[in-house]
Order: structure tokens, then C-alpha cells, then sequence
């Protein structure tokens, strides 16, 4: 066994790039930018529109937030090693990156499954819903959310710094995820291995099937609706967070459930971008083109912005 305990990891990134490495710089760049500012208007229009003071969109701010501090931790650094063909991190930094990026995740998954709870009592108990559904409970859910992320996650970096680091130092990868990390060690990883499998299953697998429950709900209520008006128009409050369901929890499951044998390392990397830098992209285009309500928030700031530009 290699008892040199390393310091430093080379993060390889995207190899054999070389001659268009510089195109793919500018779109990922372009991406960024735009999902930093969709996201930032989400969170604005949240803050400062008094027709986005219900529970979805007080959910979805915090989605958005998520989602600037998920692609924060990854592109800007992913951007780098693009340039360089590679780049070298502190073992230190890369737990951290790993940290940031396992809480966010669990997060979004928890704040997804309280936005199709909210959706549930909206549809099928809408005479209990501002009941039910009251301030009170959104922050609780909003701090079990955030909390659960950090703490979760927390107990995997403890048990990650129990571990030594013999080398390689090489993770084929754009960022420090966990299983390049545990492949670097010479220490028995079967505690944080068993750690990562359970709290995957309750917290990424629960989630998904309490979502896939509530939807179920949702749909039947939807069919009972005699109107083909009143059912779109029911239907249209909740499309957008199914549209982000699937494609957020899709990406994880091929990149966490689909046995990881069946991946190449470039198909681990495409999927890894799916729900690291798209997804995060798509969250606030999906909520901005399918969601009347933040569309006619945004016609109504554009045309106050109109009107002062023209004064």
C-alpha cells in the first residue's frame, strides 16, 4: 500500500478538447451568466412583487438559490479547468466543493418534495389549504430543508476526513464528487459507502416516490374537473414544478441509481453537466415561460422600466 498521504488533486476535466476547448469555454460561460440571472430575477421577483407572496413562489425562491449556489460551486472552477486542460486542488478544498455540492442537492430534492406537497393541498384540499399551508409551516419546511442539506451532508465530511488519502491524485472529472474522491483513498470506505447508500435512498429516493403519490392525487382530482378549461387551467399551476421534477430527479437517478458500470466516464460527465449546470439553466426558464403569474410580473416590471426609460 502507498503510504504517501496526498495534499493536492489534479482534476483532469474534459480531456481531449484541446482545439475546440475555447468554444466550449464561451457557451458554458454564456450558460453560467444566464443561469445567474434568471435565477437572481426569480429570487428578486420573490422579494419584490406582492403577487408572488405565496407559498410556491416563496418555495421557489429558495429553489432558485439553491440552484445559483449549486452552479457557483462548480462552473466557475469547471470554467478554469477548461482553460488550463486540468487543474490542481487542495484536498481540503475539493471536501469542501463536495460539501457544498451534497448539501445543495439533498436540499433541492426536499424543497422540490415541499413544492408538490403545497400543490397537493392547493388542488385536492383547497378549502384547508391557506389553513394548512400557512407561514408558519413554510418556514419550518424551508429550515428542515436547509438544515437536513448542510447537517446530511456534514456527516459525510466527517466521515471523509477519517479517511487517508494514498493517490493517485487524479479524479477524471470537472469537480470533487464522492466517488472519484473515495477511489483515491486507501482506507476501507465501507461505513461512508453504507452512509452514502442509505441517506440516498431517504433522501433522494423518498422524496421522488412522495412527489410521484402526490401527483397521482393531483391527477385524479384534475380528471374529476367537468370543464376541459377548468382542468388545463388547474393542470397549468403545477406543470412547470413537474417539468423540473423530471428533469432534475432523471439526470440523478441515471447518474446515481443506474448502475455505474453500465457509464463511461464521458457519459458520467455529460450527466453530471445535466443537473450541475442545465438543470439549474432550465429551472427558471421552465418557471418563467409555463407560469402565468411571474409572466405577468415580468410584462409589468418591463413596462414600468419602459415607461421610466422613456421619461
Amino acid at each position: 500500500m502507498n503510504g504517501t498521504h496526498i495534499n493536492e488533486i489534479l482534476l483532469l476535466g474534459f480531456e481531449n478538447i484541446h482545439s475546440f476547448k475555447h468554444f466550449i469555454f464561451f457557451w458554458l460561460l454564456l450558460i453560467y451568466i444566464v443561469t445567474i440571472t434568471g435565477n437572481v430575477v426569480i429570487i428578486l421577483l420573490v422579494l419584490t412583487s406582492n403577487h408572488l407572496r405565496s407559498p410556491m413562489f416563496f418555495f421557489l425562491g429558495h429553489l432558485s438559490f439553491s440552484d445559483v449556489l449549486l452552479t457557483s460551486n462548480i462552473v466557475p472552477n469547471m470554467l478554469h479547468i477548461i482553460l488550463s486542460e486540468g487543474g490542481i486542488v487542495r484536498l481540503g478544498s475539493c471536501i469542501a466543493q463536495f460539501f457544498l455540492y451534497g448539501s445543495v442537492i439533498i436540499t433541492e430534492c426536499l424543497l422540490l418534495s415541499a413544492m408538490s406537497y403545497d400543490r397537493y393541498l392547493a388542488i385536492c384540499k383547497p378549502l384547508h389549504y391557506t389553513m394548512i399551508m400557512d407561514l408558519n409551516l413554510c418556514f419550518y419546511l424551508v429550515v428542515a430543508c436547509w438544515s437536513l442539506g448542510f447537517v446530511i451532508t456534514l456527516v459525510t465530511v466527517f466521515l471523509l476526513q477519517t479517511l487517508r488519502f494514498c493517490g493517485p491524485n487524479v479524479i477524471d472529472h470537472f469537480f470533487c464528487d464522492l466517488g472519484p474522491l473515495l477511489e483515491l483513498s486507501c482506507s476501507d470506505v465501507s461505513i461512508i459507502t453504507f452512509d452514502v447508500f442509505f441517506f440516498s435512498i431517504l433522501l433522494t429516493f423518498i422524496p421522488f416516490v412522495f412527489i410521484t403519490v402526490t401527483y397521482v392525487y393531483i391527477f385524479l382530482t384534475i380528471l374529476k374537473i367537468t370543464s376541459a378549461a377548468g382542468r388545463q387551467k388547474t393542470f397549468s399551476t403545477c406543470s412547470s414544478h413537474l417539468a423540473v421534477v423530471c428533469t432534475y430527479f432523471g439526470a440523478l437517478f441515471v447518474m446515481y441509481v443506474v448502475p455505474s458500470r453500465g457509464h463511461s466516464l464521458n457519459m458520467n460527465k455529460v450527466v453530471s453537466l445535466m443537473y450541475t449546470v442545465v438543470t439549474p439553466l432550465l429551472n427558471p426558464i421552465i418557471y418563467s415561460l409555463r407560469n402565468q403569474v411571474i409572466k405577468s410580473v415580468i410584462r409589468k416590471y418591463i413596462s414600468v422600466c419602459k415607461k421610466s426609460c422613456t421619461y
